[in-house]
């Protein structure tokens, strides 16, 4: 049975304030047009990824954000950068929230994957979870990674707002999680450039309010 919306903001009181965390994906990239990977690739963000960014600034404009995460590489910085002008808060980089570490397979186009390393392609296809490119990691390491780090930022700021750039296959890791989903599915969530994500953490649980927004 589904809690009537008295229960449900009874439910919620009950459970004390969250700690609400803005997940956003950076801005659209340089190398968009190609079609390239980019995991450890350090590549910077487009006009169009910057105006995506502030348009982000421009939705969380009355969000009482009291500290700012970002992955270190250029394209999530610039991002956090860009949101936070006008905030003047500490920007922090963490490397735990780089995106993939795919090998190999950097900065190469899904044609070239598919024609060099037909083999690994197939068994990435087969196991999206536990294949890991020559040189990269597995998914599952970069859950690992991600969310360990997370449950940590969450901790170190109960109760808070925060906001947090980072990349479209570390958001999915953390949308996984807050669903309760198998993170075999993370594909199945979208995540475009400049993506909006906003969750509600609680003791015991996880509310996902807005998803690829």
């Amino acid at each position: 049975m589904v809690p009537t919306n008295e229960k449900r903001k009874k439910m919620f009181e009950e459970m004390g304030k969250p700690t609400r965390i803005y997940l956003i994906r950076h801005g659209e990239v340089v190398n968009h047009h190609e079609g390239r990977y980019n995991g450890f690739n350090d590549v910077d963000i487009t006009e169009e990824g910057v105006k995506q960014m502030r348009s982000v600034a421009e939705r969380l404009n009355g969000a009482k954000v009291s500290a700012i995460y970002c992955s270190d590489l250029i394209r999530a910085y610039r991002g956090a950068k860009i949101i936070n002008d006008g905030r003047s808060l500490p920007i922090i980089k963490k490397t735990e929230l780089r995106e993939r570490n795919i090998g190999v397979w950097e900065n190469l186009t899904l044609e070239e994957i598919m024609k060099s390393y037909k083999d690994e392609w197939n068994r990435f296809l087969n196991d999206v979870v536990d294949f890991r490119p020559d040189g990269g990691e597995s998914m599952k390491e970069v859950d690992a990674r991600v969310n360990k780090e997370l449950t940590k930022i969450v901790e170190d700021h109960k109760g808070d707002e925060i906001l947090m750039v980072a990349h479209g296959g570390v958001n999915r890791t953390i949308l996984c999680r807050a669903l309760g989903l198998d993170l075999k599915y993370l594909f199945r969530i979208e995540q475009r450039y400049g993506a909006l994500n906003i969750i509600d953490y609680y003791d015991d649980i996880a509310i996902v309010n807005l998803m690829n927004g």
